[in-house]
């Protein structure tokens, strides 16, 4: 295989919630690439020797004064350069051509006809449907440019320069919602910028242990466990690169799944022979939680005991200057825009709220581009059981957030027998692995009955299940109703405290699936 370097996309950033869809798109036609924001210094963009360059999406306005520009290193480089709605609104003024507030904007589905020949669209239907988004639109080429593809709101849909290798798109390609996206942003890759597509995920694995060991050299570093995959796969992936030098801490906070304590020893302590410190922290964390109801602060309580509890635990090392965590490209999203730069907002899992300047750590993580999909083909790469790469999503502050209003240890223990109970039945059912993300919460509501001969008056216990791809977007899973009712009856029986079952049939749109 030849060199990352030889192989490289550049991916420049304008604040667009979807750049990172860009990159997926590449990574699966195994080419490599790398996201910058467009104001990053030129050196770090030259450094990566890129074929080819990206620009990407954002919210601006080309129109509005101060709105963001390509560094003008883009254009100078002399590489192909593939601009992507605020992409290519920005290439179009900054080479001489025009940009106006469009009185036809168009957001949703939208056919393209393709009108010229063009390497951007070799192979590919003349016809096809995209997905646009956009309030301005090109109003004049800038000189050397011709139109390729059009719409019925976008007569400048699509345009080229070949003579120096320049493309311009008015849609997104890297949404699914665009029939041939996937195939069209391959070919700028492949056949325009002459990319080998030969990049894949154990390629990925090298760079990042290469990456580890170049920030970490012989420090200590602490890694904070949440019990998912991707902590788990972040302390494989670090252990590898630096051994010894890692040690991962597990927190009981009182708010875990039931036996999801065991596992995590189990996988660490007997498999992996990680060095790893569990704290019993549960009377700390529902103490600190008592007669909150916000989940926002909720989130905010915890995360900075989390930060108490590594802040002690990197001490008793003898001083740790880094913390290990498994950010993926989700988290990033929900705090900052890569727009800024890389973040030190540590992900919900422990603290929304940045690191302490007092902690005098610096964060390490080497799983911030990816989606959760990638993370699992990286664990299997790393040889990670199927039982932890194939885990559904679960936050860090765990049953806290599962439980609108007030958190006690009482609820604590119904929701762990109840969320348990669905589970193990949608295991049972052979649903599991088709299933993004499946969890029970406790609302704080309460419901008359009648169970036997008394009178109840208990809690309501709410089930929920998505389908997802990448964590960006959710649709619900279209349980049959005798298994929800199974599960129902289940929970009724078994679990003392709730008297009624309700199935939450929400999706939800691009962001966050957690029950918040």
């Amino acid at each position: 295989m030849s060199s990352l370097s030889d192989n490289t996309i550049l991916i420049l950033d304008f604040g667009s919630q979807v750049t990172q869809l860009i990159a997926r798109r590449l990574r699966e036609a195994k080419v490599y690439c790398e996201i910058l924001p467009f104001n990053a210094e030129v050196a770090r963009m030259q450094a990566l020797e890129p074929r080819g360059i990206v620009l990407a999406g954002g919210p601006s306005s080309v129109t509005e004064a101060g709105s963001p520009r390509a560094p003008q290193w883009v254009f100078d480089s002399k590489l192909p350069v593939l601009g992507i709605c605020y992409g290519q609104q920005t290439m179009t003024v900054q080479l001489g051509g025009s940009v106006e507030a469009s009185d036809h904007q168009e957001f949703g589905a939208a056919n393209l006809h393709v009108d010229a020949p063009c390497r951007l669209f070799e192979d590919l239907p003349v016809d096809q449907r995209v997905w646009m988004s956009h309030g301005d639109r090109v109003d004049a080429l800038a000189p050397g440019f011709k139109v390729v593809g059009s719409s019925s709101g976008a007569p400048y849909a699509a345009i080229a320069d070949t003579s120096r290798h320049y493309y311009g798109l008015q849609f997104h390609p890297e949404v699914t919602h665009t029939d041939q996206g996937a195939a069209l942003l391959a070919n700028f890759a492949i056949k325009v910028c002459g990319c080998s597509a030969d990049w894949t995920m154990a390629a990925f694995k090298d760079q990042a242990i290469e990456r580890i060991r170049a920030q970490v050299g012989d420090q200590n570093v602490i890694c904070g466990l949440s019990g998912g995959v991707d902590s788990a796969v972040t302390a494989v992936l670090i252990h590898e690169a630096i051994g010894d030098q890692l040690t991962c801490i597990f927190v009981d906070h009182g708010l875990l799944r039931k036996g999801e304590r065991e596992e995590v020893e189990s996988l660490f302590r007997q498999h992996y022979n990680i060095p790893l410190k569990t704290v019993d922290a549960a009377l700390t964390f529902l103490g600190d939680l008592k007669g909150v109801e916000d989940p926002e602060m909720k989130r905010k309580i915890i995360g900075a005991r989390f930060i108490d509890v590594f802040e002690e635990e990197a001490r008793k090392l003898g001083g740790a200057p880094f913390l290990a965590q498994g950010t993926l490209y989700p988290d990033v999203i929900e705090s900052v825009s890569v727009i800024g730069g890389p973040s030190v907002t540590i992900k919900s899992h422990h603290n929304v709220g940045g690191l302490p300047e007092r902690m005098q750590m610096d964060l390490v993580e080497p799983l911030r581009e990816l989606f959760k999909d990638e993370v699992r083909a990286l664990g299997r790469e790393l040889g990670l059981p199927n039982s932890f790469v194939g885990r559904h999503p679960f936050p860090g502050p765990g049953l806290a957030i599962r439980i609108p209003g007030q958190v006690d240890a009482d609820s604590c223990d119904i929701l762990r027998k109840a969320d348990a109970i669905y589970i193990e039945e949608i295991r049972k059912a052979g649903l599991y692995n088709e299933i993004w993300q499946a969890f029970a919460a406790l609302l704080p509501v309460r419901s008359v009955g009648v169970m036997g001969d008394a009178r109840t008056y208990e809690r309501v216990c709410a089930l929920r299940a998505v389908t997802s791809v990448d964590g960006m977007t959710a649709d619900i899973y279209p349980f049959e109703p005798a298994f929800l009712a199974r599960v129902a009856t289940r929970i009724v029986n078994e679990v003392r405290g709730v008297n009624r079952v309700v199935y939450d049939y929400t999706s939800k749109p691009p962001g966050t699936i957690e029950w918040e």
